[in-house]
């Protein structure tokens, strides 16, 4: 990818000069010879400024985190996914867990299934949490499965009717279904043969590489791409039609049956009305024919598929710069979160919203000082969500805070309104998270590293200390109660 001029919006993707790009030239200049691959080789960016937050970071871990893990990657991974809970347990349970690796040509690119282990909240000890090696992988993640993927993962997402699905987007027009469970392990080694996907969606008129999602509701896929274009597609559609050809299908909605090498089927719609490529896209939680998207255009769009292709909204200029990444509220279903390469995060209550497309948001979040990359709302508390970007950092916001620094006029935090946590682990942009389900408060995030160690990225499962989001009373009472026991001790 050309770098862009400062002016311009940065684009979504691996810039150039990362690991990617220095190594093929490395190749070319061998003779098409791979090149070796070192972390932290000459000429690998060094920010002094930077690794000293990281240690002021570092040093306050055990007083910031309930548990913390973190797991070195060989190669950066774009995307992060929880999988279904496989075991629970006294002091933790086992979930499966999905990433990518975006690796040189050198070894093929992969679709990783680990299972990791999950610590419960108020067991890891202080000591324990410090006690980690950011070159080192962690004993709470085991590989357990790896697919050969056709070209890099650029986005997973899990089916929420059946977490062993997963769809995959990679640089081609086509979603790729992948039921993991049935996939066979591979070995990742240079000449070997790609998996093949479980069922292929086909729609798009161009490469369709980030925007993907997968409908709370009902097994639809959405996607947007390249092409301008939302398509919405329904995995029952081929499971559907399987079961009316051969009378075989008696499984959930959220099954796959493979009835042929690399089946494929149609969309179910498909929607026009942005002017540039989309990048992001998410449906209503309790709908799979509500669905919003966002792209370079700077545009949201609203969308109801009963309705016919064209916007219900279309939110023209809904930031200074292009849109990444966007979330729907599933606990309140009139908010939607939008974060742009203006560094900026805005949240929209769509009753406002009007056809002329034009309004502001409720308000807008201002705490990174690059492009956002990732925006979701809390499983926990309907006015939490966090959102990361490519400054190395993930925020944890709640608006509700915002609305009590209004009435107090509060002023005595630098913070920006409505930041109460920021996670400081990664040491480069920060390019997916998501909340666990199962797990409260439990995040797990990924980083590219390849501009500062000379290539590979981390993977961190984490979650904060509850002192920092119960009710303050509550956390009051505890602290005041743990200081007469320290003082009961001291007279002994």
């Amino acid at each position: 990818m050309e770098a862009t001029p400062p002016s311009e919006p940065r684009k979504r993707g691996r810039p150039k000069g990362s690991t990617k790009a220095r190594a093929e030239k490395e190749r070319e200049a061998s003779g098409g010879r791979p090149a070796a691959k070192m972390r932290g080789s000459v000429g690998v960016k060094k920010n002094s400024a930077a690794d000293e937050s990281y240690a002021q970071w570092k040093l306050l871990v055990p007083v910031l985190y309930d548990w913390f893990a973190h797991h070195n990657l060989l190669w950066p991974s774009l995307s992060c996914r929880w999988g279904p809970v496989l075991e629970t347990g006294t002091y933790k349970n086992k979930q499966r867990l999905y990433l990518s690796e975006q690796t040189d040509q050198t070894v093929p690119n992969t679709l990783i299934i680990a299972n990791c282990d999950i610590v419960k909240p108020r067991v890891a000890a202080a000591n324990h949490i410090a006690n980690f090696n950011e070159d080192a992988r962690s004993p709470f993640v085991k590989k357990y499965k790896t697919i050969i993927h056709p070209g890099e993962v650029n986005r997973i997402r899990e089916l929420p009717q059946n977490k062993n699905i997963v769809a995959t987007h990679t640089d081609c027009p086509e979603v790729l279904i992948w039921d993991v469970e049935a996939q066979p392990n591979r070995q990742a080694v240079l000449g070997a043969a790609e998996s093949h996907p479980d069922l292929v969606l086909s729609g798009h008129q161009d490469n369709a590489e980030f925007a993907l999602a997968m409908c709370p509701a009902e097994p639809f896929v959405l996607s947007g791409g390249k092409d301008k274009s939302v398509v919405l597609w329904s995995i029952q559609d081929h499971v559907s039609t399987l079961a009316s050809d051969a009378n075989q299908y008696t499984g959930s909605a959220g099954s796959i049956v493979k009835a042929a090498d690399n089946p494929s089927i149609g969309p179910r719609g498909v929607f026009q009305g942005h002017e540039d490529t989309v990048e992001d896209v998410q449906f209503c939680p309790s709908s799979s024919q509500q669905f919003c998207s966002v792209g370079d255009d700077s545009c949201l769009i609203l969308w109801d598929a009963r309705i016919g292709g064209n916007p219900v909204v279309k939110v023209e200029k809904a930031h200074n710069a292009d849109l990444h990444c966007v979330d729907w509220n599933s606990h309140d279903e009139n908010y939607i979160l939008t974060g742009s390469a203006d560094h900026t995060v805005s949240m929209f209550d769509r009753r406002n919203l009007t056809s002329d497309g034009v309004r502001s948001p409720i308000h807008k979040f201002e705490g990174h000082t690059a492009p956002v990359l990732c925006v979701q709302w809390s499983p926990e508390k309907c006015s939490v969500f966090g959102t990361s970007a490519e400054d190395g950092l993930l925020n944890i916001w709640d608006y509700d805070k915002v609305g009590q620094q209004k009435e107090s006029g509060s002023k005595s935090s630098s913070a920006p309104p409505g930041l109460f946590f920021q996670h400081a682990g990664h040491r480069d942009k920060v390019v997916d998270f998501q909340w666990s389900g199962s797990d409260p408060w439990t995040v797990v995030s990924v980083s590219d590293d390849g501009e500062i160690s000379g290539g590979g990225g981390s993977l961190q499962i984490w979650r904060m200390t509850d002192l920092l989001y119960r009710p303050e009373e509550e956390v009051l009472a505890e602290l005041q109660k743990f200081k007469d026991h320290v003082v009961e001790c001291a007279k002994v």
